[in-house]
């Protein structure tokens, strides 16, 4: 039997190839796999995850000299962020050129790309490009988290294989994930307009403001006409079914408190060590944003699976260095508690 953790290469490009679903693991978290230029093999991921069809996907490949397979008028600040960041957690959002899927854009005229920093993801695309990639001969692969629509992001094999079982014809077993949450994406599609942050994530932008000379504009909670519909943008995502609140250091004992008076078993998930009443469950993350976002996903699904009735996270400091963490806790409570 075959070490899990050094698949067959071939055997996962030639499932690509014949349209089948492949799952990898990127540096942020696992992927669902599919040829990008196959429609049909698009329509699966979504059948899969049950994702909305106007949901954008974000397509990897194995390099930026890939790039112009897939988009068209690409400014220079693209050439220099993916010179920068690639391989590395950063999407950018440009005009798609005129032989990509809509099936992968959501139906929009921009596509999100991205080139892993995972060696399994990047050695998958690599054979990839070799085999000849995938229909028409574009080489890249559509891959939004492997998990159900929604909920908590996978960053190890075997989340994937609880979440979506025979759904996926292969899971490539990478081990943990390094970064532990989505992409930085960041649009460049508009003529002579500053680049915009659509997600925060591991990069941040003053990191870009150092490569390109300029800072992105930052999200508002108002969308404004004319901003690309991409991946985890909704206002509910990353969620556990179990009912999750945001909580105060502070408050975290009297919360307990109030919920285990009501009968509730809680779980509770904490960056420092407060004194606290006993809890059904708990889980202690790093007190610094890297380390608290490579667990935070993995915490998560663990208090989602504890048979608690709510879990009670502790707030996290309010400072740009947590902006990317507090945006997935912000999206996953508003998300959670939903069948």
């Amino acid at each position: 039997m075959s070490d899990p953790r050094n698949p067959d290469l071939a055997e996962a490009v030639r499932r690509l190839q014949a349209g089948d679903l492949v799952a990898f693991p990127t540096e942020t978290v696992y992927g669902l796999g599919a040829d990008a230029a196959n429609p049909q093999a698009v329509a699966r991921i979504f059948a899969a995850k049950g994702r909305p069809a106007d949901h954008p996907l974000i397509v990897h490949l194995a390099g930026a000299g890939h790039l112009d397979q897939w988009a068209r008028d690409i400014p220079q600040e693209a050439w220099d962020l993916a010179e920068a960041f690639w391989p590395g957690p950063l999407t950018l959002i440009l005009k798609r050129a005129p032989g990509v899927p809509k099936a992968v854009t959501g139906g929009q005229d921009t596509v999100g790309i991205r080139v892993p920093a995972h060696p399994l993801a990047l050695a998958l695309l690599r054979a990839y490009v070799q085999a000849g990639g995938g229909r028409n001969g574009l080489c890249g692969i559509a891959a939004p988290s492997a998990n159900r629509f929604g909920r908590i992001s996978p960053t190890d094999a075997e989340h994937v294989r609880e979440e979506l079982g025979d759904a996926v014809s292969l899971v490539l077993d990478g081990g943990p994930c390094d970064v532990g949450i989505e992409s930085t994406i960041i649009d460049l599609s508009r003529d002579g307009m500053p680049p915009r942050l659509l997600r925060p994530g591991h990069i941040t932008p003053e990191q870009i403001e150092e490569v390109i000379g300029e800072m992105p504009e930052l999200p508002d909670t108002m969308k404004p006409a004319g901003v690309p519909r991409v991946s985890g943008s909704l206002d509910a995502h990353y969620a556990p079914r179990t009912p999750m609140c945001l909580v105060p250091t502070p408050g975290i004992a009297e919360a307990i408190e109030k919920e285990k008076r009501a009968g509730k078993r809680c779980g509770v998930l904490l960056h420092t060590a407060p004194p606290l009443p006993p809890v059904h469950s708990h889980r202690q993350l790093p007190g610094a944003p890297d380390g608290y976002a490579r667990g935070l996903y993995a915490a998560l699904r663990e208090l989602d699976q504890a048979g608690n009735d709510i879990i009670l996270v502790e707030a996290i400091p309010t400072i740009p260095t947590w902006d990317a963490v507090a945006d997935r806790l912000r999206r996953a409570a508003c998300g959670s508690g939903t069948a």
